[in-house]
């Protein structure tokens, strides 16, 4: 039933044999393929790319048919691709959009299809408005049977490694004599970084490389516990860094030689300072609510226009659409760069960390220490709590209503509702209170100068959320 199928920031995912169902799959592509007809030029492509899980090939093979049915030009890939490189098919071809099937970083037992725009970035929430009201009226009227022969296969990933091995010095990395380890998480970058370290002969050893759609042992998702794998082979091969990136290749998480896993605050934090002093490169910065505020501190002291937004790379696409952003990111490792696309690059964001290693001849670890030495102590921590929609709406206004006065002996000075409720207990000192939209989970986010006290901070936090105050928290 389409009443099922919701759409989120890029589009649907569900359960294999469940929600994501061949039926299914060919409603949403209708939708979209309505969408096009009624939005773009005849005769503009829509490009197709598909990741490594169960029923994807199959699945953007059944999309494609439907956009031929409908006489738009299906270019679909000939082998599974990263979102990114989908992405930059779409601008490079000038096609009025791309299909791609792939549950990101989900659980192997999910799917999905993301819709990515003409501009080759997350679908506005003006577009999504538009695909579901094609989708509630069943994607419209069915396009005529098309023929197999109607819908072409490219090689959509060459093309995207030449483009950012343009943006990145492969041979000051070499020079360097630096070696990594590459973690695809069984995913769609599955040889792509090795690739390019092949050619330009750099030393690496990739692992979780072989086509497996149950990722065994892991989510594809490039945050802790996920990433145990990726720190034994560091530090098991003296290797200078690791790089992982998730099932559909637009986030990244990064280890450094000490077994110090680096999360996507800090890479933010190194890359936007990379760009700013090593590249001399100008814009304005973009961050979401629940990403560090070490940020701010980078961005105001090379004069840099910092822009903070609501939970959701759709945002920062928004923002890299319509003004000069040198980098956008967000909490969850999507990071987008000046001169690339308003877009998520995992692949992108892995290389430039270790140019930045060899430009500075520094260690993650090291340039992590040196942000701590100049801006203060920034340590981050999350946690999702599923529990009862009552007990999330009592917390929540606990929140709002300013009836907390101060968690793990730290005073509320302020609530910020940009997006959910930020506690603000001081400088850096913060702790978020959201809701998922979708499912019964509140979301904590909080920052503060040691881990001990981030910890402290979600715990009482937690505690609050599940089990109604016997006393007054003023």
């Amino acid at each position: 039933m389409t009443d099922d199928i919701k759409f989120g920031t890029d589009g649907w995912r569900g359960i294999i044999g469940e929600d994501f169902i061949f039926a299914n799959v060919r409603r949403v592509a209708e939708a979209m393929a309505r969408y096009i007809q009624a939005k773009h030029q005849a005769g503009q492509a829509l490009i197709l790319g598909y990741d490594a899980r169960f029923l994807s090939p199959e699945s953007a093979r059944i999309a494609a048919t439907v956009a031929a049915a409908h006489e738009i030009s299906a270019i679909l890939a000939d082998h599974m691709t990263p979102t990114p490189a989908v992405s930059y098919s779409v601008v490079e071809r000038k096609a009025a959009g791309g299909i791609m099937i792939t549950a990101s970083h989900n659980p192997c037992h999910w799917n999905g299809i993301k819709f990515k725009a003409a501009y080759g970035g997350s679908a506005a929430p003006a577009i999504v408005k538009e695909i579901e009201e094609q989708l509630a009226n069943n994607g419209g009227t069915p396009g005529k049977a098309a023929h197999r022969s109607s819908v072409v296969t490219a090689d959509l990933v060459t093309p995207y490694l030449n483009r950012i091995a343009g943006m990145v010095n492969l041979d000051l990395i070499r020079a360097s004599g630096l070696g990594f380890v590459i973690d695809p998480m069984y995913g769609a970058a599955r040889g792509l970084i090795a690739r390019l370290f092949d050619e330009h002969r750099i030393p690496f050893c990739e692992i979780h490389a072989e086509h497996n759609p149950l990722f065994p042992g892991l989510n594809p998702e490039p945050i802790e516990p996920h990433v145990e794998d990726l720190r034994k082979a560091v530090t098991a091969g003296d290797y200078a860094a690791g790089f992982a990136t998730d099932g559909d290749a637009d986030r990244v998480g990064a280890m450094d030689r000490s077994g110090l896993f680096i999360d996507s605050h800090k890479i933010f934090c190194i890359l936007l300072r990379h760009l700013a002093e090593d590249l001399r490169q100008r814009g304005e910065v973009v961050r979401t609510f629940s990403t560090t505020t070490l940020v701010d501190k980078i961005a105001r002291k090379h004069n840099l226009p910092l822009h903070v937004t609501p939970i959701g790379f759709k945002y920062v696409c928004e923002l890299m659409l319509t003004r000069d952003v040198l980098i956008g990111g967000e909490e969850s490792g999507g990071i987008g760069i000046k001169g690339h696309l308003p877009e998520r690059d995992g692949i992108l964001n892995s290389l430039l960390l270790a140019e930045v290693m060899a430009e500075k001849g520094k260690t993650l670890g090291e340039l992590v220490e040196e942000l701590h030495r100049e801006y203060g102590p920034h340590f981050y921590g999350r946690v999702d709590l599923e529990i009862d929609r009552p007990a999330i709406e009592r917390t929540l206004s606990l929140v709002r209503e300013n009836k907390i006065g101060n968690v793990a002996g730290r005073a509320v000075k302020s609530v910020d509702n940009l997006d959910g409720y930020k506690m603000i207990f001081g400088d850096s000192v913060w702790l978020l209170a959201r809701a998922s939209g979708t499912e019964n989970m509140l979301r904590l986010y909080a920052e503060a100068p040691s881990p001990e006290e981030v910890k402290a901070l979600l715990d009482e936090m937690t505690a609050i959320a599940q089990e109604p105050p016997s006393h007054s928290w003023y």
